[in-house]
Parts: C-alpha cells; sequence; structure tokens
C-alpha cells in the first residue's frame, strides 16, 4: 500500500492511536508495522483475532501485558555463552511471570463440540517456566541485593564478613572512647571501603594510622588507625570474595535461563503479538467498532459509518454502497458540507479493515479487498516545487491512471478544481470516464453541474450529496446517496439579505436549462424530505404499536399466570377435601364391617351417610372455582337415566355410576369408588366410560345383601398383599396406584405394608414418602432395615 494515501487518509493517526493501547515494546512496535494487506485470509484471520480478544475483554475485563520487557539482547548473548546481570535476570522473571499470567487468562471453558477460537492455540503455546522464575526471584532481591540464601558459600562469607565488621567497630568504639580528644567527633566512618575515624588536622600524630581523606575545610583528617590495618584488610578480602559468590550465583542462573532459550523466546514473541491483538481489540471497544465482512468483489457497503478522528458525540455517520449496482459514485454539494469527511471515511475505513482492525460502522458493514487505495484530497499546493493547486492534483491525477486497475480504490477531492470551470468539468469527466471503463472503484467529489449530468445518464455511475439546510444556512452533514446535490447559491444570498431585484437579475444570466435542472433536484429534494418524514413517522407509529403490543403480551402473560395459580390454588383445595371425604369414608366401612347386627349395620350406614353427605355438601361448596367454559356437556334426562349410568358429579370433580334413580326432587344416589352419595341430578353429566376411575379413585360396586341393610363387601379384602412393587413407575404413575393398594389394604385389616420403590435417584422414594405423610390412615412408616430391603423399600404401619 502506497505510504501517500495512509498519510492522506490519516492512517498514520489510527497507528499512533493504537500504539497507545499497547503496554510492552514488543506490542507497541508490532502496532507501529501493522500495514493493509491484500491477502483475503490473512485479513480475516486478523478480524478474527480482534474479535476473539475483544469477546475475552468483554466476558473477563482486561489484560495487561505490562511488565514483560524485550529480552532479545540477553537472549543473544546467552547464546554464546555470557553471563546476566542481576536486571537482566529480574527482566527475565518478570517476561515468565507474564506469560504464566497470560496463560491462565486465556484458559477457557469450551462447550462440547465447540472449536477454539482465534487465540486458543496462542495462549496454550504460552510457556511460563515457573520454576526458573522462581529460583530467580528466590536469589535475587532487587536489582541491588542478592539474596544471602542464594548458595551456601555466600551465606558463610557474609557470615565472616559481618564477624568482622563487628570486630573492627569494637575496637574503633575504644579507640573514641579513650582518644576522644584528638577526634572531630566521636563517630566512626567509612572511606575508600575502609572504616576511619575523624581526626583533628592538628592531633594527627596522635592517631597513628593511614590517611584516606580529608574536609574540604582541611581541619579533618579521616584516618585508619594502625590497630584495624589487618582487620579491614581481612574485611577487604571478604568482599572479594563476596563478589567472587554473587557472580558465580549469577552464572548459575544464567546457565538454568540458557536451558529455555526456546521457551522464553516463544513466550517473548507471543507476548508482544498477544498484547498488539488485545490492543486492537481495546481500539475497537473505543471506537465501538465491528468486523467488517470481507469480499474480493470491489464490493462496498457502509452502515451508518463514522470518521473515527472525529467527535463521536458530534460525527453523522454516512451510509453508502460502491462496486455492487455502480462503480463510480459522485458527491456534490457546499463546502464544508461533508464530502471531503465521507471521501476519507471511505478510504480510512477501508485500510483499517485490511489491517486487520475493526471499522466504526454497523454490523453488516462489507469491506472489498483493494491491492492499491489512491486518494488525492487536500490542497497540496507547492511553492517549491513552484507547482498550483492545479498542477499538484493533476500530478496525481496522472499518477493514478498510470497505476490504478479494477483492483484498486480512487478517491478525488474537487476533481478538476482550480483551473477554469468549463476546462476542469470536461477534465474531470474525461478523467472519470476513463476510471468507469476500466471498472474501477472511484468515489469524486465536484462543484460541477456537469458531472451530476454524466452520473444521471451514464450506466454504472451515481450520483450523491450532501445535505444542506437553507433555514439555517447550516450543512447537516448527512451523505444522501442517489440524490445529486443542488447548488443553493441564490437562497443562501437572498436568506443573507441580498436584494431580490440582484438575484432575479443574476437569474437571467444563467442557461434556462441549468435553471431548469436546479429546479428537477430542488422538487427531488422536497419529496425526498417529505418522505423522509413520512417514514420517521410510520417507524415512531410501528415502534408505539410494538410497545403496545409487548405491554399487552406482559399484561397477558401475568392473567394468564394468575389464573393458573388460582387453578391450581383451588384444585389443592379440592383434592384435600376429597381425601378428607375418603379418610372419613374409609374409617366409617372399617368400623361398620365389624359389626355384627345387620339392623345395627344399616342404621348405622345410613347415618354415617347422612353426616358424610352433609360435610361433602359445605366443603365441596368451597372447593368449586370459576372454570373456563367447556364446550356444551350431556345433561342426563330424569325419564332416561337408567342404574349403572356413568356420570360425573360436577361439583365434586369425580366420576361415577347411578346406584338409584331420580326422585320428585331429582336427588339420587352415586356411587364414587368407596363413596356413595346423594347428588341432584342437575349436578351431573352423562360421559361414555362404562368403567369409572376418575382421578385415582376406583370405581367399587356395591350390592344389597340379604335384608337390603347396604351392607359393603369388599371383594379384594382376603386377597389384598402384604406388598405393592412401584420400581420402574413415574411418581404421577405410582401414587394413584400405590393410593388404590392402601385402600385396600386398610380395609383388609393390614396392620402393616412393604412399598417397594427402588433406590434409583430418589425421586420415586421422596414422591412416595411425601404421599404417605398426607395419609390420615398411616401411623407410621420406615425405610427397610436390614433383611426388610433397606433403602429401596418403606415400611407403611397403619392405626
Amino acid at each position: 500500500m502506497n505510504q501517500k494515501a495512509l498519510s492522506t487518509l490519516e492512517y498514520t493517526k489510527i497507528i499512533a492511536q493504537l500504539e497507545e493501547y499497547a503496554s510492552t515494546s514488543m506490542g507497541k512496535k508490532r502496532c507501529r508495522e501493522l500495514v493493509p494487506m491484500n491477502d483475503l485470509q490473512e485479513i480475516k484471520t486478523a478480524q478474527s483475532q480482534t474479535s476473539d480478544a475483544l469477546a475475552r475483554i468483554l466476558r473477563k475485563g482486561s489484560i495487561s501485558f505490562s511488565g514483560a520487557k524485550d529480552i532479545r539482547d540477553s537472549l543473544l548473548r546467552l547464546k554464546v555463552g555470557s553471563s546476566l546481570s542481576i536486571a537482566e535476570l529480574l527482566r527475565v522473571s518478570a517476561l515468565l511471570r507474564v506469560a504464566l499470567r497470560a496463560s491462565d487468562y486465556g484458559k477457557r471453558d469450551h462447550e462440547p463440540g465447540e472449536e477454539d477460537d482465534a487465540l486458543d492455540a496462542m495462549f496454550r503455546e504460552l510457556a511460563p517456566v515457573v520454576s526458573l522464575a522462581k529460583e530467580i526471584d528466590r536469589c535475587i532481591l532487587s536489582e541491588e541485593e542478592i539474596a544471602d540464601d542464594a548458595s551456601n558459600g555466600l551465606r558463610s562469607v557474609r557470615r565472616a564478613m559481618k564477624t568482622a565488621a563487628e570486630k573492627i567497630r569494637t575496637q574503633l568504639n575504644s579507640l573514641v572512647v579513650n582518644s576522644r580528644t584528638y577526634l572531630q567527633d566521636g563517630v566512626i566512618t567509612m572511606r575508600n571501603g575502609r572504616y576511619c575515624v575523624p581526626v583533628k588536622a592538628e592531633h594527627k600524630s596522635n592517631v597513628p594510622g593511614m590517611v584516606h581523606d580529608q574536609s574540604s575545610s582541611g581541619s579533618t583528617i579521616f584516618v585508619e588507625p594502625l590497630s584495624v590495618v589487618k582487620l579491614n584488610n581481612e574485611l577487604r578480602e571478604l568482599e572479594i570474595r563476596e563478589q567472587k559468590e554473587i557472580e558465580a550465583v549469577l552464572a548459575a542462573l544464567s546457565n538454568q535461563t540458557c536451558d529455555h532459550l526456546d521457551e522464553l523466546t516463544l513466550d517473548l514473541e507471543l507476548i508482544g503479538e498477544l498484547d498488539f491483538i488485545f490492543a486492537k481489540a481495546a481500539l475497537s471497544r473505543h471506537y465501538r467498532g465491528c468486523e467488517p465482512r470481507l469480499n474480493k468483489d470491489g464490493i462496498i457497503r457502509l452502515k451508518n459509518a463514522r470518521h473515527p478522528l472525529l467527535d463521536p458525540h458530534r460525527v453523522v455517520p454516512i451510509t453508502l454502497t460502491l462496486g455492487e449496482n455502480f462503480d463510480l459514485l459522485i458527491v456534490t454539494g457546499p463546502n464544508t458540507g461533508g464530502k471531503t469527511v465521507s471521501l476519507k471515511t471511505v478510504g480510512l475505513l477501508t485500510l483499517m479493515g485490511l489491517a486487520g482492525l475493526h471499522v466504526p460502522a454497523a454490523e453488516g458493514t462489507t469491506l472489498s479487498v483493494f491491492t492499491e487505495v489512491y486518494a488525492d484530497i487536500g490542497d497540496e499546493q507547492s511553492i517549491e516545487q513552484n507547482l498550483s493547486t492545479f498542477s499538484s492534483h493533476m500530478t496525481n491525477t496522472v499518477k493514478f491512471l498510470d497505476k490504478a486497475d479494477k483492483d484498486s480504490l480512487v478517491l478525488f477531492d474537487e476533481l478538476g478544481a482550480g483551473t477554469d470551470p468549463v476546462e476542469g468539468a470536461a477534465l474531470a469527466m474525461a478523467i472519470l470516464s476513463f476510471l468507469h471503463n476500466m471498472k474501477v472503484r472511484t468515489m469524486a467529489t465536484t462543484h460541477y453541474s456537469e458531472l451530476k449530468l454524466f452520473a444521471l445518464s451514464t450506466p454504472g455511475v451515481e450520483n450523491a450529496s450532501c445535505e444542506f439546510n437553507v433555514e439555517t444556512l447550516r450543512p447537516t452533514y448527512r451523505l444522501l446517496v442517489g440524490i445529486p446535490g443542488k447548488s443553493n447559491a441564490f437562497a443562501i444570498s437572498r436568506k443573507l439579505g441580498l436584494p431580490e431585484f440582484i438575484i432575479d437579475d443574476a437569474k437571467k444570466h444563467i442557461d434556462s436549462q441549468d435553471e431548469s435542472f436546479e429546479d428537477v433536484i430542488s422538487n427531488l429534494e422536497a419529496s425526498r424530505v417529505q418522505m423522509e418524514q413520512d417514514k420517521e413517522q410510520i417507524a415512531a407509529y410501528k415502534e408505539e404499536m410494538e410497545s403496545l403490543k409487548k405491554q399487552l403480551s406482559a399484561q397477558k402473560e401475568k392473567l394468564e399466570q394468575q389464573k393458573a395459580k388460582i387453578l391450581q390454588d383451588a384444585n389443592e383445595k379440592a383434592r384435600k377435601v376429597l381425601q378428607d371425604a375418603k379418610d372419613y369414608a374409609d374409617e366409617t366401612i372399617r368400623i361398620i364391617n365389624k359389626k355384627t347386627d345387620g339392623g345395627e349395620v344399616s342404621r348405622l350406614l345410613e347415618e354415617e351417610r347422612t353426616k358424610l353427605r352433609t360435610k361433602l355438601d359445605k366443603t365441596a361448596s368451597k372447593a368449586q372455582i370459576s372454570q373456563p367454559k367447556a364446550s356444551p356437556s350431556k345433561k342426563p334426562d330424569a325419564k332416561k337415566l337408567k342404574l349403572g349410568d356413568a356420570v360425573k358429579v360436577v361439583s365434586l370433580n369425580l366420576r361415577g355410576i347411578v346406584s338409584s334413580l331420580p326422585n320428585a326432587r331429582g336427588d339420587l344416589f352415586v356411587q364414587m369408588g368407596i363413596l356413595r352419595s346423594q347428588v341432584n341430578i342437575n349436578d351431573l353429566e352423562l360421559i361414555d366410560e362404562q368403567t369409572i376411575s376418575g382421578d385415582g379413585v376406583p370405581a367399587m360396586r356395591t350390592k344389597q345383601k340379604g335384608n337390603g341393610s347396604g351392607k359393603i363387601r369388599m371383594s379384594k379384602s382376603a386377597t389384598v398383599s402384604p406388598e405393592i412393587n412401584l420400581i420402574g413407575k413415574t411418581v404421577d404413575e405410582a401414587i394413584p396406584e400405590l393410593d388404590k393398594y392402601l385402600d385396600d389394604a386398610y380395609l383388609a385389616h393390614l396392620e402393616k405394608v412393604r412399598v417397594v420403590h427402588g433406590r434409583g435417584t430418589g425421586a420415586l422414594r421422596n414422591g412416595v414418602h411425601q404421599h404417605l405423610r398426607k395419609l390420615k390412615y398411616v401411623k407410621s412408616f420406615h425405610l427397610g432395615e436390614f433383611g426388610e430391603g433397606d433403602s429401596g423399600v418403606t415400611i407403611v404401619t397403619f392405626k
């Protein structure tokens, strides 16, 4: 890509912003080297890396690679056998710790079947040699200090140095006490690495020793007393040994580092690359950018594209296409109206996209891969080269025409300007025709009306304009594709106060054909404005309708939830009422069956039936709720009703069999399982089933025997098994079967039974236990013990 286009379109400013988001010298260098590419696959890979890095930032937060320094020079020194300094080794440790931090950041949980993203492999390749980093940090405390424990030899030497220093101080402290008269101060000081005392110049002969320094005034002489010379010599020898031990430690650490040259080299490259990629992602986040779609067909589709270097709060987005229905777009309109910004936006976003950067535009934006982008924008007048504005532009144009092909994008700002308008318009038309015939994607701005007509009359060429508000005398900066720009000279002049007679006189000097053309453009503009207003109004109505639709939907959902809750509560209440009635009936039958006197049995049975009927009438009315209207039901006819007809008692939501014919008031008896109740015929519905089993209550036939006492005969009493097996059933399937079995077992006077539910997930066991807690005739229950089936069985004891 030619450097002139990068500079003209301000691509270099984008790179400068990108560099600010990198935190390492390697990453910054990578940013500075970034240029647009022309290989489609390479661009797609770079775009994917930017997108995946942005996704990680949004999901896990930003990552910093700060702390990692460029250690390539140090690694080269290791290759030739040199030892690293303390500072260099600390930079190695810092690099490894950044690699470890990045490796941890890069780990993510993959969904089943999910493929790696564009960064997974890079994060996995990081080789943070933790053991080396720990060893360096253990031995080196700072850039000025090696730890005592770095080696046994160093520890021993420093211990000896400490002892020697203490001996010297003891000797000198004694001298200070005994010779205070001769000393300037009673302190011990260091000069040239040796312990000395400050002696008054006039008394230097009273303190024999070696003179190492004197004060600036000459009044103080720093003397190493003879009594500590030997000790100072010993200390100096120990310091030399210490330095050798330190060099040995650094050599050992350097050798360990050299063993991991490959890992360090790879980490350095990967951290620099990752820092660069995450800088691109951070820039995208700053711009609110998106990954553009890419093609090699020369098609550009910008959706709400914004120039990235303009104030994001004031910039007006543009939407345009190029290379699809037309290859040449001619933009007209007033100065400072946004034509040049639109031109630069197309060029700069193209360069950014080809460099793997996201572009500040809406999703669905499409860019084409161009081998070159040529841009002639701005005034390039050169005094040194003696070039006028026209000449400088024409020099650029000549170069473009020589090099441009169908894989190029060419951008002209005010093509043909700076010379006679007639000749300039003719040249501009000829240049654009040449590029158009070569299928070169071209965008040009102009003031020439001739080019508007050229666009209207030439296939594959389209007009565009930058909107101008005559009322406010300000451009709106909106780019309107398909609408040629209108000259607003007369309208603006009138608005500014130019006398009308001058404007009328001016109109006489323009060609009537030109005036007619301007009127057509004016009418088109008025129609467009009206259509946009209508469109905005329709959009507002649509948005309002959608809002109302959502509100109604939410209200409907809320009502449905309330309705379901009411039905659930009412059904639960009805279930409890029926369960109470069932328990009461079971206990009554159990007691009555123990009686022996037939007459007494009949009397007790009728009394209990009357009590039960009264109780059901009261409780059933409480459980009744308003149900949605169902389809018309089959109401029984009193004259056609027969014994044994299958019916449903509406108020109880139970099915049963007619056991007596209705009397004059319409009352009759219905047998519902073990329950026989008197109901009114109006509370019944005929049903088709012949064998009745409603709501988990089994149908039980009653027979009158002997004296008609109505004694209930339990046909299964003598054959009820002490065990029921529910394994393999769901809770919903098992509970009705369990309920029937427990009824039979209780009426058969069994003391306890075994319910086999298995272990499994425990769902069936929990469902069984929950149901048993609701049964009043169950005294207790517990899981089976050893020999009873363990936790796969529940033992139930009746009252």
